[in-house]
């Protein structure tokens, strides 16, 4: 009786190890945020929100037109700057930071920012776009049990997902990427997850290294002028 217990505890522990297989977690995260018919819909997102930098108000609106082009927004003390990535040239111009005009992007970085072309998100058919993925495991995160996935994008720039156990929506992700030769890494935290009309569930909230963004619109499949791609 012993053994037969003791096989069944066996058993049963093999299928929650092949239950927390990459593509089990990233089934049971898809499933979570509306399905992947639905992602699969989404030509484009428009976001828009605020964040207090320093005492100091920063509106910031993204735009993702899928494949063809993102560009960000930035808005504090009565300058705008931007950051534009096509598949074949991006820039920035940032003249809160003394900028005067616009800069193209190195060929490096370009290849980088390729994701930020991506409206779906980079675990939808993630094969197909060229990326693979590992799981990691399992780790807390302040608090709360998560599957740890490891993105290895096909730009090169690879991602740290924490996907809660309970909710399967990610709460946590680490990106690496280079700047001036050093190697920077970022935390961004996830929360105030919503279902869009549309079908999908999109967090409103993140919490960055240097403050939080809350998104106060967000538009799905609106139309989008690709002349805004445009330096």
């Amino acid at each position: 009786m012993k053994r037969i217990l003791f096989s069944l505890v066996l058993l049963g522990a093999a299928f929650m190890v092949k239950a927390q297989t990459a593509d089990e977690v990233i089934n049971m995260h898809i499933n979570a945020i509306g399905g992947a018919d639905a992602w699969r819909k989404v030509s484009s997102i428009k976001m828009e929100g605020t964040m207090q930098v320093q005492g100091a108000e920063v509106a910031i609106t993204q735009t993702v037109l899928h494949g063809k082009g993102s560009k960000q927004e930035i808005s504090v003390m009565g300058m705008t700057g931007f950051m534009i990535v096509t598949p074949t040239a991006g820039w920035n111009f940032m003249p809160f930071q003394g900028q005067t005009a616009p800069e193209a992007m190195t060929a490096e970085d370009l290849a980088e920012s390729q994701d930020q072309l991506d409206a779906q998100g980079s675990l939808i058919d993630y094969a197909a776009k060229g990326h693979t993925v590992e799981l990691l495991g399992k780790e807390d995160v302040d608090g709360t049990e998560c599957y740890k996935l490891k993105v290895n994008k096909k730009g090169g720039t690879p991602e740290t997902m924490f996907i809660d156990t309970k909710t399967n929506y990610v709460i946590r992700s680490v990106t690496k990427t280079k700047a001036n030769g050093q190697e920077v890494e970022t935390i961004t935290n996830f929360s105030n997850y919503e279902k869009l009309p549309e079908g999908i569930v999109m967090s409103k909230s993140m919490t960055l290294p240097f403050g939080e963004l809350n998104v106060t619109k967000l538009t799905i499949n609106g139309t989008v002028d690709e002349a805004i791609f445009k330096n």
